[in-house]
């Protein structure tokens, strides 16, 4: 079973027990986190689209650590103008542990109270 998720603007194909790096999320260490937007649910050949998102659906993790990422190297040049410029970076990371794959508690709308 598979699914495949938005966080934090990027969408990642997951499974229940895999490790991914994500952009740094706003979570403590060993924190538990959960993911509602779930793009596709595969579940042994059943797929489930969302339109955009599947409604009812999260995928829940918990935050490992937090890390810088490889550095990137950005190198610009002009041919013939003795222009050259070397930029460089470490992205912030945030490796999680995805926990489980299913359905949530969906929040039902309050009624509306009517005057009479």
């Amino acid at each position: 079973m598979y699914a495949i998720v938005e966080i934090a603007g990027h969408q990642y194909k997951v499974e229940k027990d895999q490790q991914v790096f994500v952009n740094r999320l706003d979570a403590e260490e060993g924190k538990k986190v959960k993911f509602d937007r779930v793009l596709l649910v595969d579940k042994g050949g059943d797929v489930t689209v969302g339109a955009p998102a599947i409604d009812g659906m999260a995928v829940h993790a918990v935050v490992e650590r937090h890390l810088k990422g490889d550095k990137v190297l950005v190198f610009k040049k002009k041919r013939r103008k003795g222009y050259q410029k070397l930029n460089g970076f470490r992205a912030s990371l945030t490796e999680i542990k995805i926990t489980d794959i299913k359905k949530s508690a969906a929040k039902k709308a309050a009624p509306k109270k009517t005057e009479e």
